[in-house]
């Protein structure tokens, strides 16, 4: 009871001993039914994850973001530096997502599909918990001097931390580059590609920080969207909740005494136990409410109903629940909030789709040649120099490629070739020339409608700007 209505964890963050240094959390092997969801779904999304950059749709790779060369491909759509517009509302739409999702369900993200809780709950603790046992015995291993048994341990735990980093930093980079680059690095062999091999170090660095160090650190310090979450959440939220009302009543938590009616005391169905904090991986007592650290594991959920059902009081104590839920006993409402996120939301999704439908294969860009004015030749005719650039989003090559002047009459003339081939996912580039009789000019400078053939199809229109003399206006 001298613990009831203490508010010190307002002050400072659950990781933090009252020195200000870091306390290390040992959280107990969580288990029961919602662990074991979260299992299935984890596997799924790791099999995904390692598998997403290796999987191709019509030869794009499913997931790739090449930052450096400005190339995405989102579930198999491809993403030029052209279409960076487009990768932009992939991202807004992602964003309002998210902010949906937190409005309506709190930080579930972070606990059931964050590729940080993943693999350290699911990944790195699990081998902590196979290696040095579960909470007591890594708490005494750690207090234990560096005899033969806790080098042994350290050893072999650091070891294979260090080789699931590297793997992950593999993975990571078949996400950066592209999986066919990554397995012609690795053919090739280290020797070839110093840069990359760096490169994965400094990669598996970090993660091997992450996880074998910083840990829970990067919910609570370095992730800018458990920061949202206090100005997202509302009383109508559903988060992994303490129902208050029901572990308190008139008397408060109390330890459990055999044979006792709790409700003839008047005293709460918190049992006092501290089972709901020893399992969590933050190192917080949810009984507090909902803070900043709580990621929504469900660990204390499993813990609190193992609990109950052992003291044979009712499950549900600590549960996925709103605070309107717990207070009124209302049931979960879509209000009119999440009714304006859902309409943003799917107009920006309505959008996407409408201008993936509009976009072209093939982008056509003809540029005057800066610096030139216009060339005066025989027969009245006028002529212009240009450069052409057309980047072919395809995986097929495009072959036979010529122009024609739709707008006007006139020739276009491509320098060094008459027609020419772009490469499949690549781009084609160079000089052309377009020569307008003066009397086809409206004025000094006229606009240009060009047509992009391969063959006799149309693959692209574009249009360009044409200088002429002030006379032929």
């Amino acid at each position: 009871m001298a613990e009831q209505g203490r508010e010190n964890f307002r002050d400072s963050i659950g990781t933090l001993n009252e020195e200000g240094k870091r306390a290390w959390v040992y959280p107990k092997k969580p288990d029961g039914k919602w662990y074991e969801y979260r299992k299935y779904v984890s596997y799924v999304l790791l099999a995904f994850l390692f598998s997403a950059p290796f999987i191709k749709i019509n030869g794009n790779q499913f997931l790739m973001f090449n930052v450096l060369e400005r190339r995405f491909n989102i579930f198999g759509f491809p993403f030029w530096p052209q279409d960076f517009h487009l990768f932009v509302i992939c991202m807004i739409i992602g964003v309002v997502f998210v902010i949906l999702f937190t409005v309506a369900f709190g930080r579930l993200f972070c606990g059931w599909v964050c590729p940080q809780t993943i693999f350290m709950e699911m990944v790195f603790r699990r081998i902590e918990y196979w290696i040095d046992g579960d909470r007591g015995k890594q708490i005494r291993l750690d207090k234990a001097p560096w005899n033969a048994e806790k080098i042994r341990k350290r050893a072999l735990k650091w070891s294979i931390f260090f080789v699931i980093s590297f793997l992950i930093a593999n993975v990571f980079l078949a996400y950066l580059i592209g999986s066919d680059q990554l397995i012609r690095y690795i053919i090739d062999g280290p020797v070839k590609h110093w840069s990359t091999i760096i490169s994965l170090l400094i990669f598996t660095g970090v993660f091997y920080f992450v996880f074998a160090w910083f840990r829970e650190q990067v919910c609570i310090i370095a992730c800018p969207y458990g920061r949202l979450q206090g100005v997202l959440l509302d009383n109508k939220s559903i988060v992994v909740a303490y129902d208050h009302k029901r572990g308190e009543k008139e008397d408060g938590r109390a330890k459990f005494r055999k044979k006792e009616d709790r409700a003839a005391t008047g005293k709460g169905d918190c049992i006092d136990c501290f089972a709901c904090v020893h399992v969590c991986p933050t190192g917080i007592d949810i009984r507090n409410g909902t803070q900043l650290e709580c990621v929504n594991c469900t660990a204390c959920i499993d813990a609190c109903d193992s609990m109950m059902e052992a003291v044979d009081l009712p499950k549900g104590l600590i549960r996925y629940a709103s605070e309107e839920n717990i207070e009124k006993n209302k049931k979960f409402e879509f209000s009119p909030r999440l009714k304006g996120y859902t309409v943003v939301l799917g107009i920006l999704i309505a959008v996407l789709i409408g201008m993936l439908f509009l976009r072209n294969d093939v982008e056509a860009r003809i540029l005057r040649l800066p610096g030139t004015l216009y060339e005066r030749k025989a027969e009245n005719m006028i002529s212009n120099v240009y450069t052409y650039k057309l980047v072919n989003k395809t995986v097929d090559e495009i072959e036979n490629v010529t122009f024609n002047l739709k707008s006007h009459k006139g020739t276009i003339t491509v320098v060094s070739h008459d027609s020419f081939s772009v490469p499949e996912q690549g781009l084609a580039e160079g000089t052309l020339f377009i020569e307008i009789n003066a009397s086809a000019l409206t004025g000094d400078k006229d606009r240009l409608e060009i047509e992009v053939l391969s063959g006799d199809e149309v693959i692209e229109t574009t249009t360009t700007a044409f200088l002429g003399p002030r006379s032929y206006k």
